[in-house]
């Protein structure tokens, strides 16, 4: 089982060079136009020399934490910090208040009219 190791090994690195090259946007691949980066890699997978040059050189590498890189990098907002998201609740919840508003004066309005029947000795039923 260990002797397959080497070979799996080789074969994922290949596979994740394909993949990695296949969904990296053109503006960022260096060096050699991305159809030539994909042949490189399936034509020379399997000696490892088209996955190893895809990963040093053929792809714009972001920096890490310590913020180097090219490029600005887009900071991820949770929802709770997020002014935009926090006012599309507002606006909803003021829509609800609204329609709950509007709900409860037109159920008022029917209410005094039953009432209003009921004194004047009308059956409610009727009208």
């Amino acid at each position: 089982m260990l002797r397959y190791l080497p070979f799996l090994l080789v074969l994922a690195l290949w596979i994740y060079a394909f993949i990695d090259c296949l969904n990296t946007p053109e503006e960022e691949v260096r060096g050699l136009p991305k159809v030539v980066w994909v042949l490189i890699i399936l034509l020379f997978g399997e000696v490892l020399v088209g996955p190893v040059a895809w990963l040093v050189a053929g792809k714009v590498r972001h920096g890490g934490a310590s913020g180097e890189g090219a490029g600005p990098r887009r900071e991820w907002v949770a929802p709770d910090d997020n002014p935009e998201f926090l006012k599309s609740l507002q606006d909803d919840r003021a829509k609800q208040d609204e329609q709950l508003l509007k709900d409860w004066e037109e159920d008022l309005r029917r209410r005094e009219e039953e009432l209003k029947r009921r004194e004047a000795g009308e059956d409610p039923k009727d009208g």
